[in-house]
């Protein structure tokens, strides 16, 4: 009852209201409600029954049943209502009928019977989700647990990575797998083990990590799948690998006298690089030199003899014709490349042998600029050059022609 009720206060002035006066207003209204002609039982404003009796109460069924009624039909939209639901674009809903799988539902606005008939649950498939292997939130945050594995060679080293996965089926990720996070590490631990313990340390540490990372991925895949869990690995991301901190100094001291090994090594094989195809150069060159000689002089030992045979053809036809113009031919091949004269001074006649002069001048010679001396008459010395004429010329023979002849073609080689 409000303050502005007209019945307030009407007891007593400035008082509380009676108990009873409420309580026959309360009954009052209620027979109103169902039905019942009013009236107030009795004496009125002092709130008494006057000694009466009240009625018993009658109720309207029909307009009780009405009121029902559309209470019960309202209460039924709602229920209804409440089977509408939407699932967005990076979403799937997954409808459960009793608690059990019913179907999978694509985004937009759906619906479902209201529960407790049926529910459902929306799951995000396209959102990337992370785990971190060996590791938390920082390469500092060490998990020694993790980290820590043993390589083909019995040498332990510390790895640490990122494992990004997807939800390719919303069923699998619901009712077969009940913690994913936890399915991944462990999946992932296995996978990476396996991995780095079929591996040599220098493979983990330096040049296979991509080929490590892409192996464990495809065996985490297939785990998952075995399982299956509805993961799907997106990628596996190497942070660190490296010895454990107990040995890397020792272990930084070996990297660099390795390095130091090769970089030795590859001085060494630059410097035979460079050498090695001179020194083949070299010997190629002086072989092909040393062909080329043995070619010439065989070709020329066969020329010669050839040109032997052919003048000794010759020679037997006509032997004294031939001496005279073997001699001829020495005599004009070696007093063509000489500026002396010779003088026959035991005639007693200053009479040249020769044209020396024209025969030097059609060879292309020089002319002589020495002067010719002057004989005296048959007093004369017996030579007036430095070189006497030796006494062979004067009566040749075969066998000197013939030495003269090689002389001059080495002369001429």
């Amino acid at each position: 009852m409000s303050l502005n009720d007209p019945e307030w206060g009407r007891g007593k002035r400035n008082g509380p209201p009676d108990l009873d006066e409420l309580w026959r207003d309360f009954n009052r209204r209620l027979s109103t409600i169902f039905g019942q002609k009013g009236g107030d039982g009795g004496n009125g404003g002092n709130g008494g029954d006057g000694g009466g009796k009240r009625p018993p109460i009658q109720i309207d069924f029909r307009r009780f049943g009405g009121g029902i009624g559309m209470l019960l039909a309202l209460m039924l939209v709602l229920w209804l209502a409440s089977g509408f639901y939407i699932v967005d674009a990076s979403q799937r809903g997954v409808v459960l009928q009793f608690g059990r799988y019913k179907e999978t539902t694509e985004p937009g606005l759906r619906w479902r019977l209201p529960s407790p008939i049926q529910s459902h649950e929306v799951v995000n498939v396209t959102g990337v989700r992370t785990v971190e292997v060996g590791y938390r939130g920082a390469e500092k945050n060490k998990v020694p647990k993790e980290a820590l594995m043993l390589t083909d060679d019995e040498n332990i080293v510390s790895v640490q990575f990122a494992v990004q996965y997807l939800l390719k089926d919303p069923k699998d990720y619901l009712f077969n797998s009940r913690s994913p996070d936890d399915s991944v590490m462990g999946a992932a631990e296995t996978a990476i083990r396996e991995v780095v313990g079929k591996n040599k340390m220098d493979f983990v540490l330096y040049e296979g990590r991509d080929q490590i990372a892409a192996n464990t991925a495809k065996l985490m895949q297939d785990i998952l799948d075995r399982y299956k869990t509805g993961i799907l690995i997106r990628s596996v991301t190497m942070q660190s690998t490296q010895p454990p901190e107990q040995v890397q100094a020792a272990f930084d001291d070996a990297v660099k006298a390795g390095q130091d090994k090769e970089r030795q090594k590859n001085e060494g094989q630059a410097y035979a690089n460079d050498v090695i195809p001179r020194a083949q150069g070299a010997s190629a060159r002086l072989l092909a030199e040393a062909n080329g000689y043995k070619s010439r002089v065989i070709a020329n030992a066969e020329g010669e003899a050839a040109r032997f045979k052919q003048v000794l053809v010759e020679y037997k036809k006509a032997p004294d014709v031939m001496r005279s113009r073997l001699y001829i031919d020495t005599m004009q091949q070696v007093l063509t490349s000489t500026s002396k004269v010779m003088v026959d001074a035991k005639s007693g006649s200053n009479l040249l042998y020769l044209p020396l002069d024209k025969l030097m001048q059609a060879a292309g010679a020089p002319t002589a600029q020495a002067e010719t001396p002057a004989v005296a008459g048959p007093a004369a010395p017996a030579a007036a050059v430095s070189n006497e004429v030796p006494p062979q010329l004067e009566k040749p023979d075969m066998v000197r022609s013939r030495d003269a002849l090689r002389n001059r073609d080495r002369g001429e080689r």
